[in-house]
């Protein structure tokens, strides 16, 4: 666990975060604690993903961005590389009627262009099927990168002949009505953010765990956001 920085002033008194944002590590160490391929830790932390969702909403968090897949994760083994791919394909419409049920709204955040033509229509497709329900926002991070994210929205900024500023650039990025995150996870032990929304992260609270992704249970989230509860957001000023 650990503190740092914060964001989204509309929400600043709240003990609740409106968004979290989660990087979701810990899977392949998971596995191979266990004996097991890292695939077998995919799989689990999948499981955990939905578990935390439903526990995030219960706990009254409004948007939750999870980390799933990074513009770098094209680097490990194809073997890998493939199951991961799979994985989505098979999971998206699979969870329908979770996201009916509990009226999980999903929306995507990354390059849709550089994934296989199959998912970025069947992530279309669930955001479009799931555009109406009215609980959490669970915003995917599906081949996303900070960087590219801002790269992207610079060219766009040029594309349509605005002047530079932080407004104008905001707009552009990939889920722009959401709120800034007010706290950001990351689990497994490791203390960066790894290239994840580096631009709205600038004020987020920073929370570290020990705990590798496939074991985070509802009490873990909820500890997080204990320790949230009690931290001074200054924003750069004073109390």
């Amino acid at each position: 666990m650990a503190p740092s920085a914060n964001a989204s002033p509309a929400v600043q008194n709240s003990s609740i975060p409106a968004h979290v944002g989660i990087i979701m590590d810990g899977n392949g160490r998971w596995a191979k604690s266990r004996g097991l391929p890292r695939t077998d830790g995919h799989k689990e932390g999948l499981k955990v993903a939905k578990r935390i969702v439903k526990a995030a909403e219960d706990q009254g968090v409004r948007f939750l961005s999870l980390y799933t897949w990074s513009t770098e994760n094209w680097k490990r083994a194809a073997e890998e590389v493939g199951f991961l791919m799979g994985l989505l394909r098979t999971h998206l419409a699979a969870e329908l009627d979770f996201y009916r049920e509990n009226g999980v709204r999903i929306v995507h955040s990354g390059d849709l262009g550089g994934l296989p033509p199959d998912i970025a229509s069947e992530i279309r497709s669930v955001a479009s099927d799931t555009a109406g329900y009215s609980g959490i926002t669970v915003n995917l991070a599906i081949n996303y990168g900070g960087r590219d994210e801002v790269v992207r929205a610079v060219a766009a900024m040029q594309k349509d002949g605005v002047a530079a500023s932080a407004a104008e650039l905001r707009a552009r990025l990939d889920q722009p009505a959401i709120p800034d995150p007010d706290l950001i996870i990351r689990t497994g032990g490791e203390r960066r953010l790894s290239n994840f929304l580096l631009w709205q992260a600038a004020y987020a609270e920073l929370y570290f765990s020990d705990t590798l992704w496939p074991d985070w249970t509802a009490a873990h989230l909820a500890e997080a956001l204990a320790d949230y509860a009690v931290r001074e957001r200054r924003f750069g000023g004073t109390p």
